[in-house]
């Protein structure tokens, strides 16, 4: 019977109750997304690179490092030398080493010099390897493997030839036309930073900036194949390393970072993001606190409503307890309404959720590189939700008590 009450209740009021519902949905719209999307950009960013025990680049500091190289977010402060990475890659206890070179785009887009033993060895999310949508990894040097977005937003098939360019900016003038790429390799979409890169080995970054004066590349006078020694790297922005042994990680480290010859910065990845979590954690704490004052703002709003709602219905009340409802009949009645709004607000915020991130997750990949599940389940929200409706149950009990300690003064 109460139920059945408060509904015919809701029905006689449906104006207000329909604007509570709004205000109360968008609250939930902004909650639930900021947290979702908090914890699927940590997923994100931590699925990144994995299988890496170590990055080594020029000294600077770690999140610069990281980023740079991962993420491919700003620019190195210096190379390192070619010895290095042959010294390091040497000691007994590495297992594999992948060098890479950055410095050069494509309209917009990375490029990362690099050698096949980084389709072999780099890792994403749960240690998943590359794979190739279309085609096969570089064997030549004026090849170019595609990252799955670079191929799909730029319209590139297999064979198409293309012009890196000089730096990083989106707009370059310095391009190295005497030397096209032919792309031979489209690889797989992995919601990472590699779905946005190009990928060349590092003879063909060496090749076209060989006699290269700002204008020029290679010189036409002398053959590619007449400077094979001339290819060979002098120098790269960094390399990642794997380890036969995780027992010998930190001693690694702690070698290159000692080194005397070359000032270089061995990071593990994992630690490196911790720490870039952590100075993230004050922006995070921030939204979070915006969008739960939104929501307390809106239940506000809802207890504005029941309280004159609660004049209005006088002779509603006075009836019930003329037929004997108890006070806890009457405010069960209140509470119900509030209840009603909030798990309404709750279904509708949750779908607009779930579909605006499911018609933006191409957007979001295209020009933030996030991989923002659409199930918004994902990130657990359960314990969210049972606080959404327990404080909005606590919230409105405010109302319910004052209302019903009025109509005792009336009857």
């Amino acid at each position: 019977m109460l139920i059945k009450l408060a509904l015919k209740s809701i029905r006689d009021r449906q104006g207000s109750i329909v604007l509570s519902i709004m205000a109360m949905t968008v609250s939930i719209l902004v909650l639930l997304g900021v947290e979702h999307i908090r914890h699927q950009t940590k997923a994100s960013f931590s699925n990144t690179v994995s299988g890496v025990d170590l990055i080594v680049g020029a000294r600077t500091g770690s999140l610069n490092l990281l980023l740079y190289s991962v993420f491919k977010i700003g620019k190195p402060t210096n190379n390192i030398s070619w010895s290095s990475f042959e010294k390091i890659t040497a000691n007994e206890k590495v297992k594999w080493a992948v060098p890479f070179s950055l410095g050069d785009s494509h309209k917009g887009f990375r490029v990362l010099g690099t050698t096949q033993g980084y389709f072999k060895h780099f890792k994403y999310g749960h240690k998943h390897s590359l794979n190739f949508k279309e085609g096969v990894m570089f064997n030549n040097i004026f090849e170019v493997v595609l990252g799955a977005q670079v191929a799909k937003k730029l319209g590139y098939q297999l064979g198409d030839s293309l012009v890196l360019a000089h730096g990083i900016a989106k707009t370059s003038f310095s391009l190295h036309e005497n030397n096209p790429f032919t792309v031979v390799g489209i690889l797989a979409p992995t919601g990472t930073p590699v779905d946005h890169s190009l990928h060349v080995s590092l003879q063909g970054i060496e090749a076209i900036h060989f006699n290269w004066q700002g204008a020029n590349s290679l010189s036409t006078e002398s053959p590619v194949a007449m400077l094979a020694e001339n290819l060979q790297p002098k120098s790269i922005t960094g390399l990642m390393l794997g380890l036969k042994s995780k027992m010998t990680t930190f001693r690694l480290q702690r070698e290159i970072n000692n080194d005397k010859t070359e000032p270089l910065l061995a990071i593990l990845p994992g630690v490196a993001l911790a720490e870039l979590w952590q100075m993230m954690s004050i922006l995070e704490n921030t939204l979070f606190l915006i969008s739960a004052l939104v929501f307390i703002a809106a239940c506000l709003g809802v207890n504005a409503m029941l309280l004159s709602s609660i004049r209005e219905r006088i002779q509603e009340i006075q009836l019930l307890r003329m037929i004997g409802a108890s006070p806890l009949f009457l405010f069960l009645l209140i509470e119900i309404d509030a209840l009603f709004i909030t798990m309404m607000s709750i279904i509708l915020g949750s779908s607009l959720l779930a579909l605006s991130l499911l018609f933006a997750q191409d957007y979001l990949v295209s020009y933030l590189g996030l991989q923002i599940s659409a199930n918004i389940f994902a990130s657990q929200p359960i314990f969210l939700l049972s606080a959404v409706l327990s404080t909005s149950f606590i919230i409105t009990a405010i109302p319910s008590i004052i209302g019903y300690t009025q109509l005792q003064r009336k009857c």
